[in-house]
């Protein structure tokens, strides 16, 4: 990839960062189709178990890039994929947002896609598209609402003014909040974690949980039945069970 969007890997992590620290990480049309390639090859992959998004020079992301729209008339967005290749459509596997700096509009939005949020304390967030005559559609209304309360959500999108990190996590927005410039060593420390259970229970985890947010109460258990039995009968729940035993530390396949 070139330098718009840089990759490394360590111990089954896949670390994303958006490069344009000159433009605040801003997405342009080209940035949103190398992240779309990044999160493919975190799904697509079995040696990769975890992802995390970050942003390059102290920011997150300060979202579309009007700049490059004006000029190229190009959206920052991935056809199916919504907005940087990622907010319609984010990957399978989990996703761990390491902000510093600036999460503001789509930056904001592509940091309520991920599934766990690690921020410094000095990071601001917001979603200002109403001072602009606009409206947070690439999952700001529809996102915000499930993961704060209703008024606090009202307050963000109706007003458009920045919060800081201290206020996002009095919502539970925040995971880890750590020192500016720890984010991400954070997020690494959050990420091995997880990569120490089984990768198909995780997987699965993730994948009842975003779905089960839909699932009506009466029906719950028998929606969530057909999504999860094949795990009891897999390797992986056999050796978690072995090991266990063994007072040993589990060795994952995957199936």
């Amino acid at each position: 990839m070139s330098s718009l969007v840089s990759v490394d890997e360590a111990d089954g992590v896949l670390i994303i960062t958006i490069n344009r620290p000159e433009a605040r990480n801003a997405i342009s049309f080209e940035t949103a189709q190398q992240l779309s390639v990044a999160f493919e090859t975190l799904d697509a992959r079995e040696d990769l178990r975890i992802g995390i998004l970050t942003g390059a020079g102290g920011t997150f992301c300060s979202g579309m890039d009007l700049k490059d729209f004006a000029k190229t008339r190009k959206r920052s967005s991935v056809p199916g994929k919504g907005f940087a290749g990622l907010n319609e459509a984010p990957p399978q596997k989990p996703l761990i947002a390491a902000v510093e700096g600036f999460a503001v509009a789509g930056g904001f939005e592509m940091m309520l896609a991920c599934d766990l949020i690690v921020a410094a304390n000095n990071a601001m967030f917001g979603l200002p598209e109403v001072k602009r005559g606009l409206v947070a559609g690439g999952g700001g209304l529809v996102r915000l609402p499930r993961q704060v309360p209703y008024h606090i959500a009202m307050e963000i999108l109706l007003t458009g003014d920045m919060f800081p990190a201290e206020r996002a996590q009095q919502y539970g927005l925040i995971n880890v909040m750590t020192d500016p410039g720890q984010a991400l060593g954070e997020a690494m420390k959050l990420a091995r974690k997880i990569c120490e259970n089984g990768p198909l229970a995780v997987r699965t985890s993730k994948s009842v949980l975003v779905q089960g947010l839909d699932f009506p109460a009466a029906k719950m258990f028998d929606l969530q039945r057909p999504l999860t039995d094949h795990i009891f009968m897999s390797e992986d729940a056999k050796e978690g069970a072995t090991a266990f035993a063994e007072k040993r530390k589990p060795v994952w396949r995957g199936k």
